[in-house]
């Protein structure tokens, strides 16, 4: 009969500061419920820095390794999904060698698991920005097949006229390639000079390139949509957690 090994480091609850119990910390790495969890502890198939233990209520910390049928378990990082309406002057990066303000100083400590924007937008463009751990919508939202709608409201220095709303209708031959929008108007009540602009491409600075193409100097630039997402109640300057009902549309119907 095998020997019983146990756990190197075997913590009773409430006697440490610190650390998860083993069957919480495995439901935590999504292979079951707790109640499994403790049942397959309790029939040793739980390693713990390579001893068989058979306690579910022994805690781990993070130094520790934890393996099921010889694979390492890692707990599933919660998912953060941050709608923000950013503000101008701030920089779209996790962090900026200049010390310029940055999105994540506007979430501060509010968060605790690393987080980082979708995509980017320009320090002076304001407007929807999401921020989250999930790599893989990130990756989805990004990737040009999924054809992810923006929407920007843009303020021109002079009026637009229809000629050049037709023109970057048709798509404009920029020194990148063609640029797409999907579709361009005078913004409904405001003057000449402002527009609304469509579009899914996410190339860089795209919307300032194809009015400068032009002859127009962008004086603000604002996304008021993206992918289902609008700036309803959300002030600029803040940010709120995505509903469950958008997470699921961003995940599965985009």
């Amino acid at each position: 009969m095998e020997k019983e090994k146990k756990n190197k480091h075997p913590v009773p609850s409430g006697e440490a500061a610190e650390g998860m119990r083993l069957n919480k910390y495995i439901a935590h790495c999504g292979v079951c419920s707790r109640r499994q969890a403790a049942e397959l502890v309790k029939s040793g198939q739980i390693v713990v820095n390579d001893e068989i233990v058979l306690e579910p209520w022994i805690l781990v910390g993070e130094e520790d390794v934890v393996k099921y049928k010889d694979q390492i378990l890692k707990r599933e990082e919660k998912k953060i999904y941050l709608l923000m309406n950013k503000p101008k002057n701030v920089i779209t990066t996790s962090s900026d060698e200049r010390g310029r303000k940055t999105v994540l100083d506007i979430v501060g400590g509010k968060v605790k698991e690393r987080i980082y924007p979708v995509g980017r937008l320009d320090r002076d463009t304001t407007g929807l920005l999401l921020l989250t751990n999930d790599g893989d919508l990130a990756k989805k939202l990004s990737h040009p097949s999924h054809n992810v709608k923006k929407v920007y409201h843009v303020a021109l220095d002079r009026e637009v006229s229809q000629h050049d709303i037709e023109k970057i209708a048709k798509g404009l031959e920029l020194e990148d390639g063609n640029a797409l929008v999907d579709k361009v108007g005078h913004a409904h009540g405001r003057g000449k000079n402002e527009v609304i602009i469509e579009i899914h491409i996410g190339r860089n600075r795209i919307v300032r390139r194809i009015f400068e193409h032009l002859g127009y100097r962008v004086k603000t630039l604002d996304r008021i949509y993206y992918g289902g997402l609008t700036k309803k109640d959300l002030p600029r300057g803040f940010f709120r957690p995505l509903k469950e009902k958008e997470i699921i549309m961003l995940k599965h119907f985009l």
